[in-house]
């Protein structure tokens, strides 16, 4: 109670108005604020009064809707790009080196000879005008068990309403009749077909006696096939796609169909999942045996003035490229500083791609693939790498371009991948973290989870295996369809984050022939003697390639983010706006703040009056009469038999009779008198 008491007193005292009214409050600060507007509604006249409610009404919606989109702009973190070019002594960047080819055909012949066979019998029949052509008779028969498991189809649509799937190893199919064809054996009709360029369609199919029907199918792909017609046929016969069939397992209805623009590009993607499964189940070790190894790929190295050799480069496995060098990758030893910039003082390497080892099915490119990339950090050459063509002189020319971002709130940017609920896969090379390697990793681990195994191309997580045709039947199928999925995609997008601070190597590529014809004949003499110790010529023009690599200057920019919006501009522009427009201030707001403070305190004290009230009146409605007055108090204490008329408790012809009570002592008589003033008429009075 003593609180409650104090809290009251507090707020009496802490409450600054002139009186404790809303009323009364809202006169002394229209009397007493700086801003402007409210003085003059209180002191003009009715009409004036009208006005100025109404504009500082206005003005002070203006204020809070400016306001409002101000605090929205700083609250949107946006950034501005600098730039700024420096001068200073720069590292030379990491330089990884490749062969496009991965393998050398004849360590891999031994693996891929069935595979090799398919696909020259498959594209013999194909485009052979005749069977009597074909040399399949004098050949041994075919294994056509690889075949089955990701086969090649071709597509007829001569009847675009309902195409016919043709297995290309049909012994009874001759697609080469002319405009009349006739289809004997195991067929599939394929119904309501139409073409998407580069996707995936999945084909609902339910067999029929020797027929497959296959109704609601959406082909993907416009790919025109490689079979020609007889001289007579006209263009309109030579409707034929070839296709890479993928089942959920092999013998399934649920497959797919990937069409290709060219027949080409069919039988280069058919020959890559097929030669993925074969070489998944060899041993690393056995794989990078069977590459190019560095000492037969790098025939002459030079840094500035230094002369360096294979050993001053850095193994690693690639599976696109198989053996892969890297120079200068810090990973051992301190990155290298250029001294100049300038052709003089860069790398220059003679590589020997061996050119006529290449897998024919596999390797459509020929040439060397290199990327320049950051000391410590994984290459990514299928997405930053760049080709130098056989029998030329390469020359890159390098910028430097280094980018700093701002992290949260302004970006969703990480510094070293610790934030990312990817697990890095690529950790395991200890390389620092990038937004390719988290991609990946999240690819990896989503078919892990969805297929039950891992692709070759990517790094696998404890415990998992890679795919192949025999333990995992169905994985072309589900590679197909999770790399075509948007979904699962966009996932990965939103899990993964850009590098806080990166740094981008831009390249000014210039080629001539190389070497020319007048010096051919001793270069490759020379080259030739100190790879073989062999007197004759063992290089040509289309296995040799010359790389100089160097910094064109030594300025490098600088793009840096910084805040659009901080809090200095924000306050500047609320206190801006707020004085255009009513002319206040700081003060002003402070003024405002301190109505609001005794609004609440008058708001308080009103409720805590409005309780006390509330509490009296439950007071008076258990007890109705009046409370006893200080007189009736002092009587009821001096005499015990007095007691309060009740008025109201009972009617008045039932109330009961008062008790009889001992009368009050007459304190007069108890004063002792002399016994001589007491006359013997006392007796008699008292009698």
């Amino acid at each position: 109670m003593n609180l409650k008491k104090y809290f009251v007193r507090a707020l009496h005292r802490l409450q600054k108005g002139p009186g404790y009214t809303y009323k009364e409050l809202l006169v002394w600060y229209c009397d007493n604020t700086n801003t402007h507007g409210p003085k003059r509604i209180i002191k003009e006249g009715p009409k004036k009064k009208f006005i100025w409610f109404f504009l500082t009404l206005l003005f002070a919606s203006l204020v809070f809707w400016q306001w409002g989109i101000l605090i929205n702009t700083y609250l949107s973190y946006n950034v501005t790009s600098s730039l700024s070019i420096g001068f200073k002594t720069m590292k030379f960047p990491a330089v990884t080196v490749c062969n496009a080819n991965p393998f050398k055909y004849s360590e891999v012949k031994h693996l891929l000879k069935e595979l090799d066979r398919l696909i020259e019998a498959a594209l013999e029949r194909i485009l052979q005008p005749t069977q009597g052509n074909s040399s399949e008779s004098s050949s041994p028969p075919l294994d056509l068990r690889l075949w089955h498991q990701i086969p090649l189809v071709l597509i007829d649509e001569h009847d675009k309403d309902n195409p016919i799937i043709l297995d290309i190893f049909d012994s009874n199919l001759d697609i080469f009749a002319g405009g009349n064809q006739t289809y004997e054996g195991n067929q599939t009709s394929v119904g309501n077909i139409t073409a998407v360029d580069n996707q995936t369609s999945e084909v609902n199919q339910t067999s029929v006696g020797n027929e497959t029907a296959v109704d609601n199918q959406t082909s993907v792909g416009n790919a025109t096939a490689a079979p020609p017609a007889p001289a007579n046929a006209t263009s309109e016969e030579k409707k034929y796609k070839l296709a890479v069939k993928l089942c959920s397992h092999q013998g399934s209805d649920n497959c797919t169909y990937r069409n290709f623009t060219s027949a080409a590009q069919a039988v280069t993607e058919w020959y890559i999942l097929q030669s993925t499964s074969i070489l998944s189940k060899v041993p690393l070790h056995e794989r990078i045996r069977m590459g190019y190894q560095a000492e037969d790929m790098i025939l002459a190295c030079l840094y500035g003035a230094e002369p360096c050799n294979y050993k001053n480069f850095t193994q690693i496995y690639h599976p696109d490229h198989g053996n892969c060098y890297i120079f200068n990758w810090g990973m051992d030893e301190e990155a290298l500083n250029s001294s100049n910039p300038g052709a003089e003082f860069g790398l220059k390497l003679i590589l020997d791609i061996s050119q006529q080892d290449y897998i024919p099915y596999l390797s459509s490119a020929a040439g060397a693939r290199l990327m320049l990339h950051q000391q410590k950090s994984f290459p990514f050459l299928k997405d930053q790498g760049i080709y130098a063509m056989a029998g030329t002189e390469t020359s890159i020319g390098v910028l430097v371009d280094e980018l700093e971002r701002m992290g949260y709130p302004y970006s969703d940017c990480t510094m070293n991948g610790s934030d990312v609920p990817v697990k890095n896969l690529y950790s395991q090379y200890n390389t620092s973290y990038s937004i390719q390697a988290c991609l990946r990793s999240c690819f990896q681990n989503h078919m892990t989870e969805i297929c039950g195994c891992g692709h070759y191309m990517f790094p696998l997580p404890e415990g998992v295996n890679y795919c192949n045709n025999e333990d995992n039947p169905g994985w072309a199928y589900c590679y197909s369809s999770l790399r075509s999925s948007i979904s699962h995609r966009q996932i990965c997008i939103d899990s993964c984050k850009e590098t806080c601070n990166d740094t981008q190597y831009k390249m000014t590529i210039s080629m001539a022939d190389w070497p020319s014809e007048a010096s051919e004949d001793w270069i490759f003499h020379i080259l030739s003697y100190e790879r073989d110790m062999s007197t004759n010529v063992t290089l040509d023009r289309n296995g040799i390639i010359k790389l100089n690599i160097y910094f064109q200057e030594y300025n490098y920019r600088t793009i840096s983010e910084s805040a659009a919006t901080t809090i200095v501009w924000l306050l500047s522009s609320l206190g801006g706006q707020f004085g255009f427009w009513m002319g206040g201030s700081v003060l002003c707001l402070i003024e405002f703040g301190e109505i609001i403070i005794d609004s609440l305190w008058i708001t308080v004290i009103n409720v805590i009056s409005w309780c006390k009230g509330l509490k009296q009146k439950r007071a008076q409605a258990r007890y109705p009469d009046a409370p006893p007055t200080v007189s009736e108090l002092v009587e009821a204490h001096t005499n015990l038999g007095f007691q309060l008329e009740d008025v109201g408790a009972l009617p008045r012809d039932e109330a009961l009779p008062p008790e009889p009570g001992t009368p009050p002592p007459n304190y007069d008589s108890l004063r002792v008198q002399p016994l001589d003033i007491l006359g013997p008429d006392s007796d008699a009075e008292a009698e």
